[in-house]
């Protein structure tokens, strides 16, 4: 039985870190990681391990779920079980079409957005920027190594109407 396996890498920041040097630091940040275990897990009922990396400024910010027997949430991201396709989202309005980013079948696909929050904190209200990456694939064997060791089949670029 082959096990899907969804890497997370968040980056976030606020006003103050727009600059040209906090730009290029976000830039040399990486966009995938060995999966390591215990800060990996397995999730819904051990058919995927989410691995999750960078920051989570406002806590808790992904959201995880089931909604039916074939489909799996993350975010703004679904991914259909049955056919191991992965898709995005922009918004939760079922009138607006996903977005297929591609087949996960023993190949990884990475896509990454950006967004933004009004975040309230101390008193004050604050934009709250993140650039979101997730790489996706359905592996038959566990490779923790597999988004360092082989090259993506495909990488994705999105920019959100809500982005900076």
């Amino acid at each position: 039985m082959s096990i899907l396996v969804l890497q997370i890498i968040i980056k976030q920041w606020d006003k103050s870190q727009r600059t040209k040097q906090h730009i290029e630091e976000r830039q040399k940040a990486a966009n995938y990681y060995p999966i390591a275990f215990p800060a990996a897990f397995y999730a819904f009922d051990k058919q995927c391990i989410i691995d999750q990396h960078g920051d989570d400024l406002i806590g808790n910010r992904l959201i995880y779920s089931q909604p039916d027997s074939q489909t799996l949430q993350l975010d703004r991201f679904k991914v259909n079980l049955s056919n191991k396709i992965l898709e995005y989202s922009e918004s939760a309005d079922s009138d607006i079409q996903p977005t297929t980013i591609g087949s996960l079948d023993n190949r990884w696909n990475q896509c990454t957005y950006n967004w933004r929050y009004s975040v309230y904190e101390g008193g004050f209200y604050y934009w709250l920027y993140e650039e979101v990456t997730i790489n996706a694939i359905y592996l038959n064997t566990l490779d923790e190594n597999v988004f360092i060791n082989t090259e993506p089949e495909k990488i994705v670029n999105l920019t959100s109407k809500s982005a900076s």
